[in-house]
């Protein structure tokens, strides 16, 4: 067992697990990316590690800083965690209606909370964080929504890893959120080999999935078009939020305490193997359930959790 200096080399090397007896054509592997091994749980710790390393690189950062975001939980916690060890004030702009558990995260780690409404989701905490970003002219965004160290981390350290412990790749399947994930993994895969599949899976226009976005709710982001997210995606398949439910379930099942994300990443696996005739699917799973407990997402009946997710988990 290795003795790790600090916190951030706990980042990556996230492990790929089999879990192909979900798959409902048995000649497609399904084999799921378990990024809630990170040290605050979610993929977001490589994002939010690149871009703190970038910042400090290019002299935006430095002792004492102050830095504002615009998160529903992952990024910020993230940012929280290494902002604190690192000396910097993390304010994050969060939706009002995110969990509990994600409030009270941030809350540990000492970032600073600013609540945007409830009904205008992670487009309103945008909105908000750039404003407060422009009358704070000493304050630093990183903004993971237009930041290229955010698909850079996943083409230097996600990427290669998939194919390290999947090869046969055929079929990538992740969540459309900040699209970072798709965006670096993806165009890593396809120099690896041309012929892998990139599929998006996001919420239908005006539903809410947790950790999802619809590109037709009104905002792209910026790395989506720098990264020529419209060329590299190959398809996007439409996750509704009982999909999501009844996919984290089956994740349960198999030992997987998944986020609402993962389910849907998930659910769209199973679409993709249902519509091809045989392959290897690796799908992301981008954090772990305990920051959604009190949805009620595994224990509630199924069309309450549904609505109960929609009605309260943001972006």
């Amino acid at each position: 067992m290795a003795v790790y200096r600090s916190v951030d080399e706990l980042i990556g090397a996230t492990p790929t697990l089999d879990v192909s007896r979900l798959s409902p054509n048995p000649s497609v592997a399904l084999y799921a990316k378990l990024e809630g091994h990170n040290p605050t749980g979610s993929v977001k710790d490589r994002v939010a590690l690149a871009m703190l390393d970038r910042a400090e690189a290019e002299g935006g950062l430095t002792p004492g800083s102050v830095i504002i975001e615009p998160s529903s939980g992952n990024t910020g916690i993230a940012l929280a965690m290494l902002g604190q060890r690192r000396g910097y004030r993390v304010k994050i702009v969060l939706p009002g209606n995110v969990t509990a558990e994600r409030r009270q995260m941030l809350e540990i780690f000492g970032a600073e909370i600013i609540d945007s409404p409830a009904e205008q989701g992670s487009n309103g905490a945008v909105r908000m964080a750039v404003e407060l970003a422009e009358a704070n002219p000493d304050w630093t965004m990183l903004y993971q929504y237009g930041n290229e160290a955010n698909p850079e981390a996943h083409y230097r350290s996600t990427g290669p890893e998939i194919v390290a412990d999947v090869p046969g790749i055929t079929h990538f399947v992740a969540g459309l959120g900040t699209s970072g994930t798709l965006l670096g993994v993806g165009r890593y895969l396809k120099e690896h080999s041309p012929t892998v599949q990139v599929w998006a899976v996001e919420p239908p226009a005006g539903e809410q999935v947790e950790g999802l976005r619809s590109l037709d709710d009104g905002y792209v982001p910026p790395i989506f078009e720098q990264w020529g997210g419209v060329d590299l995606l190959d398809r996007k398949m439409i996750v509704r939020p009982r999909e999501s439910i009844e996919a984290t379930r089956m994740l349960a099942a198999e030992g997987v305490f998944s986020g609402i994300s993962g389910g849907a990443a998930l659910a769209g696996a199973r679409k993709a193997a249902a519509r091809i005739d045989d392959g290897v699917i690796v799908f992301v799973v981008s954090d772990h359930g305990w920051k959604y407990l009190s949805v009620g997402a595994w224990t509630d009946d199924l069309d309450a959790a549904a609505a109960q997710a929609e009605n309260v988990i943001y972006f």
